[in-house]
């Protein structure tokens, strides 16, 4: 069998897959992330409840830059290495990527149904994809194409500055910059990020409904403001879901243009299938096209949400059944 894992800051997966093309899983565990002290106690746990099977191949996908074989996670205190997961899989080596560069590994197993379609681009678009996953953080990736396959590559881009395009969006980073000295994308397209976009509206002037404000602090607060906004139940969630697509398809626009993705853009991750009637609003595509002279571009270049939540995991096996078998 093949192990698969997916790290994140919220939850890890782990998986066990057939070694076939037919991408079976044959077990799958979640566990929460920050209920455990490090990344092998949860490997540990996973595998003794499979009686330590029998491995030919282990890939793990973990949110943060891997260097070296080693990973600090971006948004846990827990330091992975590939030889610690070599060692409790009882191979000789293993892999550790970056959990977008996994995502990458993942596009091309998807399915029809596992996507839903924004902006259509044009027909038979071909070349570098772009990947961009908003979740507990932001990540960023890229697929090389070089003619005949497509090569997945990680990158840090979730943590490139935020860069405003018109006069509320500096008034954005005015507001955030005290809190956070340099402000990232993350900042404004993550789960946490949902929140400073509430809380900069709210602070100028938006009202904030008081049963709303009681209900944050005891819950999700990120999934609380996405379901008041798609059932309209508070203006200022709504205006917040608003600002946040604005942002997502600036944000594409210019990783498009970076990567030159003109075989597409995936927007990946827990919040973007979880708010597709808000992205699907004027504001992603306005905001992804208004790029001055490289409009005709990118009206080319089609934008799609990953619907499948086990993309990760998906490239995770693939990356691994591909080293196995070199």
């Amino acid at each position: 069998m093949i192990l698969a894992g997916d790290v994140g800051g919220t939850h890890t997966r782990l998986t066990l897959f057939a070694v076939d093309d037919s991408a079976t899983a044959l077990v799958e565990q979640t566990f929460p992330s920050r209920n455990f002290a490090t990344f092998g106690v949860v490997l540990q746990a996973f595998l003794k409840s499979q009686s330590n099977p029998k491995l030919v191949g282990a890939c793990v996908g973990i949110a943060g830059p891997v260097v070296d074989g080693r990973c600090a996670v971006s948004n846990l205190p827990w330091v992975v290495t590939e030889g610690e997961i070599a060692a409790a899989c009882g191979l000789p080596h293993a892999s550790l990527i970056n959990d977008l560069e996994a995502v990458g590994y993942g596009i091309a197993a998807l399915r029809d149904a596992d996507v839903a379609s924004l902006l259509s681009g044009a027909p038979a678009a071909k070349g570098n994809i772009a990947v961009l996953a908003m979740g507990t953080g932001l990540g960023v990736a890229g697929l090389f194409w070089d003619g005949a396959r497509h090569s997945p590559f990680a990158s840090e881009g979730g943590h490139a500055s935020f860069a405003p395009t018109d006069d509320e969006e500096i008034r954005l980073l005015e507001f955030l910059r005290p809190r956070f000295g340099e402000v990232s994308c993350e900042r404004v397209l993550s789960g946490p990020g949902l929140l400073n976009l509430y809380e900069f509206l709210r602070a100028s002037g938006v009202a904030e409904e008081p049963w709303l404000a009681a209900a944050l602090p005891q819950g999700d607060a990120a999934a609380l403001i996405s379901q008041h906004a798609a059932d309209g139940s508070s203006e200022l969630c709504v205006r917040t879901l608003h600002l946040f697509a604005r942002l997502v398809g600036a944000k594409a626009g210019d990783l498009a243009l970076t990567m030159m993705a003109t075989g597409g853009l995936y927007l990946a991750g827990g919040i973007a299938p979880k708010n597709l009637a808000a992205l699907r609003a004027p504001e992603l595509g306005e905001a992804f096209l208004n790029k001055g002279r490289m409009r005709p571009l990118l009206e080319r270049i089609p934008v799609r949400v990953v619907l499948n939540e086990k993309v990760g995991l998906l490239g995770a096996y693939r990356c691994a059944l591909h080293r196995h078998r070199s």
